[in-house]
């Protein structure tokens, strides 16, 4: 059935649960198997302590049709560590946006930033931010198309503030300005 699914159905997007975890951690794992595939730059680990914070602080969220998840991603309010000055409590910040690996190409991302918007324009905030792979031109621009203006590339620190998979990073720092 998931492969049969078309991106003019109706969605609801809703917070992950606990009972989500195998689904959730089954799409990390084969997004990090098709990065090393293709040797994109990308995931090469996840955090599972993250993840299991992000549910119970209602961060982490999913897009469903029916039963089907067509991916998750997580916000947050505030991201001093990555984001250090720019970080003024004036923005929504996006993270670990993975997709079922069966609907790649649904373009995904246009329901999460329509939605992102709407609760960033809720909540009178400025700007959507998100961090990227630095080194990885292709998703850089792909966020771009969508109206994300690049702002600077940053290594993040070596600490356990930080999910695994973000110590040590260089990212690219990407705003969209609402």
């Amino acid at each position: 059935m998931q492969n049969e699914l078309k991106k003019t159905e109706a969605y609801l997007i809703e917070n992950t649960s606990t009972t989500d975890l195998d689904l959730i951690y089954s799409f990390f794992e084969e997004a990090i198997t098709y990065i090393k595939k293709n040797n994109y730059v990308g995931w090469t680990t996840y955090d599972k302590n993250c993840i299991k914070q992000d549910i119970s602080k209602k961060l982490q969220f999913k897009i469903k049709i029916e039963n089907d998840i067509l991916c998750i991603f997580s916000i947050c309010f505030s991201d001093a560590l990555i984001w250090r000055k720019m970080e003024k409590g004036d923005a929504i910040y996006l993270h670990r946006i993975v997709v079922n690996p069966k609907l790649k190409g649904q373009k995904q991302f246009e329901k999460i930033l329509k939605w992102v918007i709407e609760l960033a324009n809720k909540k009178e905030l400025k700007y959507v931010r998100m961090d990227t792979w630095a080194d990885n031109s292709n998703i850089i621009e792909y966020y771009k198309s969508y109206g994300f203006q690049f702002i600077e590339n940053y290594t993040t620190l070596n600490t356990p503030e930080l999910p695994v998979q973000h110590r040590n990073l260089k990212v690219a720092l990407l705003e969209m300005k609402l």
